[in-house]
């Protein structure tokens, strides 16, 4: 059954193992008086292509079989950021990614039938918003350092203060990457929606077919 759609599990695990290993990297330019290594991280640009390969999937086959892409792509994805990155990465991406992707296929499937760009414009928002809070907050929260520390390794919390998104009060490092990261993830999941229309009058409707 999974062979059938293979092609969306492989992509699924190569997004998500790239942006858990991207995330760790801080966007190094400056933008007037904003230095974006404060605020952004190379991984918003890659994760929303998870919620467009997830809405494909979800439109052709339909939402059993997203949720099954969902899993198969997170055990592999899971498997190779342990490799690629650490252990605490790997947990909060895990449930991050979870959470977030099984929201996205029920948010999407109910608006099935709305305006072409509902669908996948609101499940990815809606989706952003818990994978964000979740993702950071687990990987760079001080709250969570024992998920470092307990298996011997340094504390890669980035709980140090930083102007929130590089002009507003101080907040810690983690705050202030976890908002510039959703707002790139915002602006990239509305430039999604042009191969999503392009590909949906290539990919039918499983209802369509029905």
């Amino acid at each position: 059954m999974v062979a059938r759609f293979s092609f969306a599990v492989l992509a699924m695990a190569v997004v998500v193992t790239a942006s858990n290993f991207l995330v760790q990297f801080p966007l190094e330019a400056q933008i007037g008086a904003i230095d974006l290594a404060e605020i952004l991280t190379w991984g918003a640009f890659t994760y929303p292509i998870a919620f467009l390969v997830n809405d494909l999937t979800n439109r052709h086959f339909g939402p059993k079989a997203a949720r099954i892409v969902v899993l198969v792509g997170f055990a592999i994805a899971v498997v190779m950021s342990i490799f690629l990155a650490s252990p605490r990465i790997a947990i909060a991406s895990g449930a991050a990614f979870l959470t977030a992707q099984l929201l996205d296929v029920s948010i999407f499937d109910r608006l099935r039938h709305a305006r072409w760009w509902k669908g996948p414009l609101l499940s990815s928002t809606i989706g952003s918003v818990v994978d964000t809070i979740l993702f950071f907050g687990i990987a760079f929260a001080a709250s969570f350092a024992f998920l470092d520390t307990g298996l011997g390794r340094e504390d890669g919390s980035l709980g140090f203060a930083v102007p929130f998104l590089s002009v507003g009060g101080d907040v810690p490092l983690w705050v202030s990457l976890a908002a510039g990261d959703f707002i790139v993830k915002m602006l990239v999941a509305v430039v999604l929606l042009a191969p999503y229309k392009l590909l949906r009058a290539i990919i039918p409707d499983r209802t369509a077919l029905a």
